[in-house]
Formats: structure tokens, C-alpha cells, sequence
């Protein structure tokens, strides 16, 4: 291995983030850091329990640009079997400085989140990172939004919480600043909560100009990457085989279209005919039906499409059908105000229908 490439028990991992970047020394002879601390007896075992761990010095440096090359987390990988983990790749550039990241349940969003932040936040307190290349742009500060937590004492819902942290960094970040947001906008209606989030991206891409890096579920973000020039597509891919999901865990470029919930809920244990009838919704759901007014959803079959609502929206109204169809170049002055008589007279027989 070269001088900047070497293998460390994990937990030097953990010791180095105590060490000030003047302790860089120490980290090249990780047998000098650890003795001090550790009886010979206690030092044996903890070396014949620790595991090497491949890391290397970071390049800190005054641009923009966050390069990480076979990035890992330290303690997920720790707690693997050898040589399970799947390294990614990330590149942040200003030309490329939002990634929408999205994929599966269980692939690994949340795990490729944090060890961006952990890998930043350990090159920036002057210790290795996990990874076999990481250029890092000095950031000042480091943002993340991640899980779910209510705080009831001062009357505050999981959603509130969620949007008061959001609110935080929307006010508080800078170009400068690296955020990792996990989800936004989950606890609420799911067009409240596509709005927030597509709202929340445009202003981290237009006026705050940061480095971000957006787990989500709503799929409808990837739209963006088509509007906003600094927004880049990536998701966790996933192989299908059979009626089974196996998760890659690995980062490509390009957004997702699933997220296999049904599929998270078998290998949590959830009851066949719940899975089963969880299945029938989804194929109606995915065609654009919905729930009858009578509150019971009908059988799987597709044929079945009496009185159902469309899922984003009512049936056109009947003026708006006559309108698609009409060519207003053609008219005359007054055809065109014939016909707008006959649409007004019409909509308002429609409005006492209602």
C-alpha cells in the first residue's frame, strides 16, 4: 500500500475523530496512537477482534467540488461480513451539485447519506476516510434531515418537527455548506408533500447553491433534473427475480420508478392476504383508479372501471371536451361568440347538476 493508503483496525476509525488535524502523525502509526490507551492484554484482543479497514488521506482543498471514489461507512461495514459492503461513487461539482437519489426501501439510500456526511466530517477533523479516493471541498457547515421524531412536550407532531428542521437549513446554509436531506414532506397529503419537497430543491438549486445530496420516494422529483441545470438523477439499483427483489446496493446514474414496498412488508413478515390485496391496489392505484364512493375498493380485475375517480384528478367537464376540439382560427366573430354563449348556457345547466 502506499503512504496514503493504508489499513487500519476500525477502531481507529473512531479514535482519529478526537485527533485534531495537527494529530495526523499519529494516524500513520496507528500502533503509537492506540498503546497509551490500551493494556497489552486488552490490546491483543482488540486487535485479534478488529478487522483491517482500507482507508485514505483525503485531499481538503478550497473548490467547490466534493469527489469520492469507493466511498464506505465505517460502521455498517464493520458490521458485515468481509467484504460485503458495496462502494459507491459520488461526484458534486457546481455543475452538478444536486442529486436526487432515488430507489428501493431497504437499498441503501439512507447508508449512502450518511457516509457521504461521515466521510466529510472525518477528512475535515484531519483523520483517513473510508474510501480509496476523496477529494474534498472544504465545507463551513454540515446539514442533515434524517428519520422521523416528534417532540411532545412542546406540542410539536412529527411533521412539525420535520419541517422546523428543514426550515433551519433552508435559513442557515450556505453555498459553502453540504446537505443531506432523508426524505421531506413524507407526513403529510402526498401532493403537500411532492410541493414542499420539489419547492425545498428549487430553492437549494437557485438561491442557496449548495451541495446537496435528496433521498426521496416521490419519483415525481426526478422531473427536475429536466428544468434545474445543477440537478442530477441517481438511484440504488434493485434486480427482480421472480416475484423476489435483490437489492445491489449500488449507486448508478438515472432515477428509479419503484420502491417496492409490498416487498419490504414480505420480508418484514406481514401476512400473505394483506400482501395479496396490497398487490390488487397497487395495480389499481398504478392505473390511475381509486376508491368508489360507496368506500370500498373494487376486485384487481381492470375491467372494473365503472364509476371510478381518476387518481390525480375528476373527469373533464364536458365544456372542456367541446373546447379541445374547436379551431378558433376559423370562426367567425360571431360564430365564436355564438358558440360562447351556447358553453356559458351549458356550464351552468352543469353547475345545477352538481
Amino acid at each position: 500500500m502506499t503512504r496514503t493508503q493504508m489499513a487500519f483496525p476500525a477502531s481507529i476509525l473512531l479514535f482519529a475523530l478526537s485527533i485534531p488535524a495537527s494529530g495526523q502523525s499519529l494516524l500513520e502509526n496507528p500502533e503509537t496512537a492506540v498503546a497509551p490507551r490500551l493494556g497489552p492484554a486488552h490490546q491483543q484482543q482488540q486487535q485479534a477482534a478488529d478487522s483491517a479497514v482500507i482507508v485514505v488521506r483525503p485531499e481538503l482543498t478550497d473548490d467547490f467540488a466534493l469527489e469520492i471514489t469507493a466511498g464506505r461507512h465505517p460502521v455498517v461495514e464493520r458490521m458485515m461480513p468481509r467484504e460485503k459492503f458495496i462502494p459507491n461513487d459520488v461526484v458534486l461539482t457546481e455543475d452538478a451539485r444536486i442529486i436526487i437519489l432515488t430507489g428501493p426501501n431497504m437499498a441503501g439510500k439512507s447508508t449512502i447519506l450518511r457516509q457521504i456526511g461521515l466521510i466529510v466530517l472525518m477528512a475535515q477533523a484531519g483523520s483517513f476516510v473510508p474510501a480509496s479516493r476523496a477529494k474534498i471541498g472544504v465545507v463551513d457547515r454540515l446539514f442533515t434531515r434524517v428519520g422521523a421524531s416528534d417532540n411532545l412536550v412542546r406540542g410539536q407532531s412529527t411533521f412539525m418537527v420535520e419541517m422546523s428542521e428543514t426550515s433551519a437549513i433552508l435559513h442557515t446554509a450556505t453555498k459553502r455548506s453540504l446537505v443531506l436531506l432523508d426524505e421531506i414532506g413524507r407526513g403529510t397529503s402526498t401532493y403537500d408533500g411532492i410541493s414542499i419537497a420539489w419547492s425545498v430543491s428549487e430553492h437549494l438549486h437557485d438561491v442557496v447553491g449548495c451541495k446537496t445530496v435528496f433521498a426521496t420516494h416521490y419519483h415525481e422529483l426526478t422531473q427536475l433534473a429536466d428544468t434545474l441545470v445543477a440537478v442530477r438523477n441517481y438511484n440504488v439499483q434493485v434486480r427482480e427475480v421472480g416475484d423476489e427483489v435483490l437489492f445491489l446496493h449500488r449507486l448508478e446514474p438515472g432515477g428509479a420508478d419503484r420502491s417496492y414496498g409490498i416487498e419490504v412488508g414480505r420480508l418484514a413478515g406481514l401476512p400473505s392476504s394483506v400482501l395479496k390485496r396490497a398487490r390488487e391496489l397497487l395495480r389499481l392505484l398504478e392505473a390511475e383508479q381509486i376508491v368508489p364512493r360507496s368506500g370500498r375498493a373494487p376486485s384487481a380485475s381492470l375491467d372494473n372501471t365503472d364509476d371510478q375517480l381518476a387518481l390525480f384528478g375528476l373527469m373533464t367537464h364536458p365544456v372542456i371536451q367541446q373546447l379541445r376540439k374547436m379551431e378558433p382560427n376559423s370562426m367567425t366573430p360571431i360564430r365564436a361568440l355564438e358558440i360562447l354563449a351556447r358553453l356559458v348556457d351549458e356550464a351552468k345547466q352543469q353547475e345545477g347538476k352538481v
